[in-house]
């Protein structure tokens, strides 16, 4: 019941920020929101390991990947130059404020690692989405969102509750004992069925070939994506990344399948829609 209560309140302000032309810095704000929680939550599950993450370098490097992400133009190469550099510099910031203060040797690489890794993980992947609310024009993109959201929440929710009803064989005991191929198969069914219906419901320009292999290709995406943060989770010992979202755990839990399909929406529309529909 938690679990359906959180989405009936946080829904409306994610659909309006998608289809809403006037509402596209609101979707930047939630999208921007979403990262700070989650880039914490990995901070802190890190220092579970006693790592210590150099916090204030990882968010000035994603505040700096998000503004080239929110700029970006899809036709031009300037936010890939933008972005390497900014990710060079961080990578050098980072180790050289690790040397400069004199961090023990033997956790330099671990910490330095993972103030990196968590700006890549979450803003570098998850920045995507906010250059496709506004790098495309607004009908693509509000199309190409609603797509992305209807898919992947579809796809979780079939698969949670298919794995609920009939799950018998565990996908990953190790990583995720929760997670069962049974789940997987209602979620991949689940995701191609609402392509199909956002196929006929609001997005004609995109045929059902392609739109039935961009949905089986995000299932799966979105699966690794949720095993790689459950690993990470496993990996710190925590069941959740924080109990912030009823019923859903942290913030990091709910963006898990997100983050790796984020660039794949991103360049599909990209290469597919061509420069004329930016």
């Amino acid at each position: 019941m938690q679990r359906i209560l959180t989405a009936v309140i946080l829904l409306p302000f994610l659909i309006a920020s998608i289809l809403v032309p006037w509402l596209q810095l609101l979707f930047v704000a939630l999208a921007a929101a979403a990262m700070v929680l989650a880039l914490y939550e990995f901070y802190k599950l890190a220092r579970k390991r006693d790592m210590k993450p150099d916090i204030a370098a990882g968010f000035l490097g994603s505040a700096a990947l998000f503004t080239i992400f929110y700029f970006a133009e899809p036709g031009r190469d300037f936010d890939f130059s933008m972005i390497q550099l900014t990710v060079l510099a961080l990578t050098a910031g980072v180790l050289i404020a690790a040397t400069l203060r004199g961090a023990p040797f033997d956790r330099i690489i671990a910490s330095s690692g993972a103030t990196i890794l968590g700006v890549l993980y979450i803003v570098l992947l998850g920045g995507h989405l906010v250059a496709v609310r506004m790098g495309f024009e607004q009908k693509l993109s509000a199309h190409l969102l609603s797509f992305f959201f209807l898919v992947l929440m579809g796809a979780d929710t079939g698969a949670y509750y298919t794995g609920r009803a009939i799950g018998k064989h565990k996908l990953a005991p190790k990583i995720s004992p929760g997670k069962t191929w049974e789940g997987v198969a209602g979620g991949m069914l689940a995701a191609l069925a609402l392509a199909t219906v956002a196929h006929f419901w609001f997005f004609r320009e995109l045929p059902l070939k392609w739109a039935l292999p961009l949905a089986g290709v995000m299932m799966v995406l979105g699966v690794l994506g949720d095993l790689s943060e459950s690993a990470l989770k496993r990996s710190a010992g925590a069941k959740d990344a924080a109990n912030l979202l009823p019923g859903h755990g942290g913030v990091l839990d709910r963006l898990d399948s997100l983050l790796f399909n984020a660039p794949l929406i991103y360049y599909f529309a990209r290469l597919y829609f061509g420069s004329n529909r930016f």
